[in-house]
């Protein structure tokens, strides 16, 4: 094929959105000299788009250089504008400045109402909110903001707006903050938007969501973006932050298998490369993915479910790639009856400095382990700094989280009718949320609460309504627990680890395998089916998983 017909196929393959064949036709044309400064652009945007991100790199500064010897200051300014946002992704900091010092030296005779002003002063926005000067950030993408609607300029108006945004929930004005994020989310699939400034956007907002607590718009634009991913399947940028965002919302709403299998596609391609840049053939870049956050994903339905091996595998990884493991890990040591090593670890995790959405993780998770570990006057404070977070951020998760930790101290302080109170808020926020697991997890408690106010039935039907949600998701430790609290019938006599032992066993595990999932040795395995068999009166494994299905165990 002759290059001039390697750069029109290129071209088409562009506007088709078929990012690897864009990527494939320019690349091999690149060096031809027909090859002008917009094909270098839209080689840059296929290359980063596809995950080339050096290509991209070099595609941006090739135009840049043509640009300028073709005295399109402007162009060469905007090229450099996407070098910059690509470097800043890529924590290339030093990079990034120079190619910004050049921007802005470029352009300084030039007009103030020249759209690439508006661009520098969306970086020079973010600068100033990198450094706390909000402000001047928010000055900066205000004018910036003006400057892409006077343009007309798509891109400039998006990266405005959406700076503003951020600049207001970061001033803790996070109802105004919520609604520009929505008009920039809205405006992008309107507008004539580049798709990196579609991508960034989406991430960026999901993000922004996520920091102000506000779980039910994140989910939602969560949607959108994969939506958006999926119509253009060779796309290789954003789909990663996409994956892990989608599973967190699918393991919230209660689709474990579905969150595992999205986080599966991220954790894969750098657990097969050689040095976690790469994957396994070596094509595209996977410097910048959010893998310690899938992994950290992964580990987290492990532990719910019960499967103890597994989830600390994933925690281990998780840490490995830059995500902190608490307050998952620490949950996991309390479950697996390792009380002071979680007690040191949620500890450890509450005195270290962390944005507001992660401080309200560990803040919830330190409750529920003091309050086990007979520390009240601790889980108290927990629960008081949590409370006043959920004042200052009005959203329902926090207000969820807060109702709970409250309830759960109450509990432990004998304070009983004001604990069912604060549980019955926290079980209406959490089915609001459409959040099953954590929902289910409060009827426990009110189960609890009722006890006490020595309100049996009403006890026996919160932990009823619990158990069947428990076995709906898969989540083996809880379901057990009820039992136990129930003393069910259908597991006379069995412990709560004889409990995730035969729902293991009914799984097809062999006593090696459950061994693993629950952190024990195998013979202390074969111990627990040998006592499930004498106590059910069965002879086999075969006989014990169908007695765990017939009686509604799994």
């Amino acid at each position: 094929m002759n290059t001039a017909a390697a750069i029109r196929e290129g071209l088409d393959a562009f506007r088709q959105t078929a990012w690897a064949e864009a990527y494939a036709r320019l690349s091999a044309a690149r060096d031809a000299t027909q090859f002008g400064n917009d094909d270098f652009e839209r080689l840059a945007v296929a290359a980063y788009l596809t995950g080339h991100d050096e290509a991209s790199a070099e595609a941006w500064a090739s135009a840049h250089r043509g640009w300028l010897q073709d005295g399109d200051i402007p162009r060469a300014v905007r090229c450099a504008f996407w070098l910059v946002m690509n470097l800043l992704s890529a924590r290339e900091l030093a990079r990034a400045g120079g190619w910004l010092a050049t921007a802005q030296r470029l352009l300084t005779p030039w007009s103030d109402e020249c759209a690439e002003h508006g661009l520098l002063l969306v970086l020079e926005a973010r600068g100033h909110l990198r450094d706390g000067n909000l402000p001047a950030a928010h000055d900066a993408a205000c004018r910036a903001a003006l400057l892409g609607d006077r343009c007309s300029d798509a891109d400039l108006t998006v990266f405005g707006r959406l700076t503003q945004g951020l600049t207001l929930a970061s001033k803790g004005e996070h109802a105004a903050a919520a609604a520009l994020f929505d008009e920039v989310m809205v405006g992008v699939t309107l507008a004539d938007v580049s798709p990196i400034a579609v991508g960034t956007a989406y991430c960026a907002v999901i993000e922004a969501c996520y920091e102000i607590a506000d779980v039910g718009r994140a989910r939602e634009w969560t949607a959108a973006l994969s939506g958006w991913c999926r119509s253009q399947p060779d796309l290789v940028a954003f789909r990663g932050h996409c994956l892990v965002h989608r599973a967190e919302a699918l393991r919230l709403s209660g689709d474990w298998p579905g969150a595992l299998t999205e986080v599966a596609q991220v954790c894969r391609p750098v657990s097969d490369a050689a040095d976690g840049s790469e994957d396994a053939g070596g094509q595209a870049s996977w410097r910048g993915y959010p893998i310690g956050a899938a992994f950290y994903e992964m580990a987290e339905i492990y532990r719910k479910r019960g499967e103890y091996a597994k989830a600390e595998d994933a925690y281990r990884e998780a840490s490995r790639y830059g995500r902190t493991p608490e307050p998952g890990l620490a949950l996991l040591r309390l479950a697996q009856r390792r009380q002071q090593e979680a007690d040191a670890s949620i500890r450890r995790a509450l005195g270290e400095p962390r944005r507001r959405f992660a401080r309200a993780g560990v803040l919830a998770a330190s409750v529920e382990i003091m309050t086990t570990t007979g520390d009240v006057p601790s889980a108290r404070r927990s629960a008081d700094e949590l409370a006043r977070l959920s004042t200052d951020v009005p959203m329902p998760f926090l207000r969820a989280l807060s109702a709970q930790a409250c309830g759960t101290v109450l509990l432990a302080e004998d304070d009983t009718r004001s604990a069912l109170a604060q549980l019955r808020e926290a079980w209406i926020e959490w089915q609001g949320l459409e959040m099953p697991h954590e929902a289910a997890q409060v009827r426990v408690l009110m189960a609890l609460a009722c006890r006490a106010l020595d309100d049996h039935d009403a006890a026996s039907m919160e932990l009823d309504a619990a158990r069947r949600v428990f076995l709906r998701l898969g989540a083996v430790p809880d379901a057990a627990r009820v039992d136990e609290m129930l003393g069910s019938r259908a597991a006379t006599g069995l412990t709560s680890r004889e409990m995730e032992v035969i729902r293991l066993l009914a799984r097809g595990q062999t006593n090696r395998s459950i061994g693993r999932t629950l952190a024990i040795s195998e013979r202390t395995v074969d111990r627990h089916v040998a006592n499930i068999f004498n106590k059910l009166d069965l002879s086999s494994r075969a006989a014990a998983t169908a007695y765990a299905y017939e009686h509604g165990l799994v």
